[in-house]
């Protein structure tokens, strides 16, 4: 029979248990999700510190910097082409992303809503030609613009509508295949009702379709979005003016040298590099999670 002074060690086992039950629970998740953090953040902050470390050093770089200054950013933009280096990747980035999208949904819409011969080959063609890495074609690429500068130089080496139609085309199948699955979980009842009301195609997919995949939209301009303005491999290749040059070429120069390399230029770079994506991530994010899942129970 327990005694009154058995109740405080009975207490103490029952904390003990409860603390237990909650980490078993709930703890675990909570540790998991500072670790992540940490070592997401820790690349994030050496940067930063590589950033504002007037020396331009990695050897003299530390996790808290001492002595910061901005010189790097000035230096960035005095001595290098790093404006107009940010204004090409932009301007290409956000251009083949919106062409991008908008051949994808066109797409999409006909491989999802009609019936006509050569749709099941044309899908898995899309499909076959997304397990092959880019760099394979380089070669075939770089003859093909060869011709194309002689003929046509305006879309030739050294040119933004050139490398414009290589990023479009890009990302074409996958994201056609990510949009088809996504316009396969709409009902096609909405669409024989505005048929059966006089509306075209084109009317039920600008005007119904459109507004309802808004999500997916989102999801692969993001993505596009990030493959081409991080794309350096095809760039490097066609572009060697200094003037047309994109973040990633550009960049690379500032640490490809043996000598003249200056990592804190280069990190400064980075960081001022980094606040498109995120910028357009989140003004993109409540359509992320949704964009991501809703097509990929039905395809």
């Amino acid at each position: 029979m327990s005694t009154y002074a058995d109740a405080p060690a009975a207490n103490r086992n029952a904390k003990g248990r409860s603390r237990n039950r909650w980490f078993a629970q709930v703890g675990w998740r909570h540790l998991v999700g500072v670790l992540a953090v940490a070592f997401s953040l820790f690349p994030i902050l050496f940067v930063l510190s590589a950033a504002l470390n007037p020396l331009g050093t990695l050897s003299s770089t530390e996790l808290l910097p001492t002595g910061a200054s901005a010189e790097n950013f000035t230096n960035l933009f005095e001595r290098t082409a790093f404006a107009r280096w940010f204004l090409n990747s932009l301007l290409l980035a956000g251009v083949a992303s919106f062409a991008s999208i908008f051949l994808s949904a066109l797409a999409a819409y006909a491989f999802s809503r009609m019936r006509f011969a050569g749709r099941r080959v044309g899908l898995l063609s899309l499909l076959l030609i997304q397990m092959f890495p880019q760099f394979l074609a380089i070669v075939a690429i770089f003859l093909i613009f060869t011709k194309v500068t002689d003929l046509w130089p305006v879309i030739g080496f050294n040119t933004p509508w050139g490398l414009f139609l290589l990023y479009m085309g890009a990302a074409l199948g996958a994201n056609t295949w990510l949009m088809k699955g996504f316009f396969d979980t709409l009902p096609k009842e909405l669409d024989e009702s505005a048929t059966m009301d006089g509306a075209s195609h084109a009317q039920v997919f600008f005007r119904i379709m459109l507004p309802l995949v808004a999500p997916i939209l989102a999801v692969t301009g993001l993505l596009a979005f990030i493959g081409s303005i991080n794309e350096f491999l095809i760039a490097n290749v066609f572009l060697t003016n200094t003037n047309s040059k994109t973040l990633a070429v550009g960049m690379f120069g500032l640490v490809a040298g043996e000598r003249n390399n200056n990592f804190g230029i280069f990190a400064a770079g980075t960081l001022l590099t980094a606040i498109p994506t995120v910028l357009v991530f989140q003004l993109l994010q409540r359509y992320i999670v949704s964009g991501l899942t809703a097509g990929a129970v039905k395809g």
